[in-house]
């Protein structure tokens, strides 16, 4: 609070009193009160009234440095009303109150909101284990007649159970906590899982994959091959029509093991390198080849910034693009190293 603004806050209080003085003196005066005596009245009532007005402010900025303090603390701020300071003041009291009215409103909704969020993502985790019974039946089937229309129909199948694991990570990625193991990962034996549960859209595409990851890494195995699994869909999805290919490598640095998942696909433009990691941002690309949902990359970002991994592009138009997942250096990798 500055002194200029409580001044302002109190204006009419100060015209108030200022009428007052000049109606005195003008009475005194009329009354053939001596100017002396008018003078030192008003003298006396503007000292009394300025350290009236100061003691005032200091009283007030005290107090709402608290507020600001307590606030600044809070992790829930909505709940201020339940931490403010004590006041003598009628008005202070009666704001308190209707804060604390308000406030408790508000963690009521909270609360139905958290509890209907709870509710759906256990929906969407029913209805994902439910749903891959058919999904893996379809797969056997598919295995078991392996034509033309039996290899389409598994690469078909295939993307079902990719958008199916799309809701169920979506669902939990507010909740990572409490699902992840983090152990130590083998990156070569992931990346050649990932790339054998898309073989058939690989060759479909007509793509080439190598893989080259002999580091291990700390990190949830699940999670991560998710995140993996995103990143050559979309090199697959974005690729050339002829020659196309995939190296997933890691390179071994200071700051940690880097996994590099490259192509020579069609790239980024330069304007949107920095969007792709937005919510439902498809792109020039996303907009000219296969329908695109916008949320693959959006929830690698969010998965890998709960996990403490780093991810991020390079990519040039027309070049090719290379996604980087950055792992941080654990005490038991750097004796591996050793």
């Amino acid at each position: 609070m500055k002194a200029t603004e409580y001044l302002k806050d109190k204006s009419l209080l100060l015209l108030l009193h200022v009428a007052c003085m000049f109606l005195l003196t003008v009475y005194l005066r009329l009354t053939a009160y001596p100017g002396d005596y008018c003078a030192v009245i008003l003298v006396c009532w503007a000292i009394i009234f300025g350290a009236w007005l100061t003691v005032q402010f200091l009283s007030r900025r005290r107090y709402f440095g608290e507020m600001e303090h307590i606030l600044k603390n809070l992790d829930q701020r909505y709940l201020l009303g339940e931490l403010m300071p004590r006041s003598f003041r009628l008005e202070d009291r009666l704001y308190h109150t209707l804060i604390r009215k308000s406030n408790k409103s508000v963690i009521e909704r909270i609360r139905r909101i958290e509890q209907e969020q709870k509710e759906y993502r256990e929906y969407i985790e029913s209805w994902v284990h439910e749903i891959k019974a058919p999904i893996t039946a379809i797969a056997l089937n598919c295995e078991n007649h392996r034509d033309a229309r039996g290899k389409y129909l598994l690469v078909e199948n295939r993307k079902v159970e990719d958008y199916v694991d799309m809701a169920l990570y979506y669902a939990r990625s507010d909740a990572v906590y409490k699902d992840y193991i983090i152990a130590e990962t083998n990156l070569q034996e992931t990346a050649e899982k990932v790339i054998m549960q898309n073989k058939y859209y690989l060759i479909q595409r007509r793509i080439q994959a190598k893989v080259d990851c002999p580091d291990v890494v700390f990190t949830d195995h699940k999670w991560i091959s998710f995140i993996l699994n995103q990143l050559v869909l979309n090199s697959a999805k974005y690729s050339r029509e002829d020659g196309a290919h995939i190296r997933i490598t890691t390179e071994i640095q200071k700051s940690g093991v880097l996994l590099k998942v490259k192509d020579n696909g069609v790239g980024i433009q330069k304007e949107e390198l920095s969007r792709i990691f937005e919510k439902g941002f498809t792109g020039s690309n996303g907009r000219e080849t296969e329908r695109s949902t916008g949320m693959g990359l959006y929830l690698c970002h969010k998965l890998c910034r709960k996990l403490g991994i780093g991810i991020r592009a390079v990519s040039k138009e027309g070049s090719g693009t290379e996604m980087i997942l950055e792992f941080p250096v654990s005490s038991y990798l750097a004796d591996y190293r050793n």
